[in-house]
């Protein structure tokens, strides 16, 4: 299922509403998970790599900002 991004607090409740039992437990266990910090650590792990590249192309900016007259 695809969701046009982004979605609002009131789009995911809605979805919430419409799941089964199982979904529901499925989605809790996720969330306690999430919460502890221990879900989707590729996610995190991409989003750390992006942040580690801007940083780089920020410093590297910067230095060669620094240095013109």
């Amino acid at each position: 299922m695809c969701y046009p991004l982004p979605m609002t607090v009131e789009d995911i409740e809605e979805a919430i509403l419409k799941l089964s039992p199982d979904e529901l437990a499925k989605l809790r266990r996720w969330f306690a998970e999430f919460e502890s910090g221990m879900a989707a650590p590729k996610a995190r792990e991409g989003t750390a790599e992006k942040l580690g590249r801007i940083a780089g192309r920020t410093l590297a900016e910067w230095r060669k900002l620094s240095r013109e007259p």
